[in-house]
């Protein structure tokens, strides 16, 4: 039978450096399969739990969790080595009390977050398409790659607060002005600003926000920063 889905494995010089992998090792590393999240900007996760965590000291007890059914992302239980983790999703494990969510931070595209317990069962998601779909019901696309039908208004770049695994939105926060967003990619990944105002995009460029950082003000595009709240950030993600 024919390979499906891609090559299973990937050069180590390759690899995205926020893996944590070491360089000079064996020549390939497993990698993502296509699934929930791009795979520039995800960790499969063996990788997640040897390298990132280093709960488990091979590929091969990280079969053994995986396999066995220990690892759940997003309250949904995975078993493949592959499986993409990505922005804001939420890691439990088996006989682990610690519960993980993987946010951009210390200038890292993602890191694992210690989170409270009350906390799994929510995760932030962004907004990045909504389509009208048969009897005028809206389909609304995430960055994780899950959609949800609902009649909840809500608008391409604002941020869902969802309940996971059923999904349901418990609020919405809108990209605007006077809003609290947190930069997704780029250097100054991890870091938490204030939107000041925002510019529409045009033919040469994308749609822009205005983003208080401190004691400076950048200009940056809007698909790389999520609004986590209006004054403080509704999850923990710091």
């Amino acid at each position: 039978m024919v390979s499906i889905s891609g090559s299973k494995k990937l050069k180590r010089q390759m690899a995205p450096q926020f893996w944590g992998i070491t360089r000079k090792d064996k020549r390939f590393v497993i990698t993502v399969r296509p699934g929930p999240h791009k795979k520039a900007y995800s960790v499969p996760t063996a990788v997640f739990l040897r390298d990132m965590l280093k709960i488990v000291t091979s590929l091969r007890e990280a079969k053994a969790s995986i396999y066995s059914g220990k690892v759940k992302i997003d309250g949904v239980v995975r078993k493949s080595l592959h499986h993409a983790i990505g922005l804001m999703d939420v890691v439990e494990l088996e006989n682990v009390s610690d519960v993980y969510r993987l946010v951009p931070m210390e200038g890292k595209l993602l890191k694992p977050l210690k989170i409270n317990e009350s906390e799994k069962s929510k995760k932030l998601v962004r907004v990045t398409s909504k389509s009208t779909i048969s009897k005028g019901r809206m389909q609304i696309g995430f960055h994780d790659g899950r959609s949800t039908i609902s009649d909840t208004q809500v608008s391409i770049g604002d941020t869902c607060l969802i309940q996971i695994p059923d999904q349901k939105i418990i609020d919405v926060i809108k990209l605007e002005a006077g809003c609290q967003a947190l930069v997704t990619r780029g250097i100054n990944a991890g870091q938490i600003g204030k939107v000041e105002s925002m510019e529409e995009g045009s033919f040469i460029l994308p749609k822009r926000a205005a983003l208080v950082l401190g004691d400076r003000k950048i200009e940056i595009p809007a698909d790389i920063i999520m609004a986590i709240g209006k004054e403080e950030p509704v999850i923990q993600i710091k």
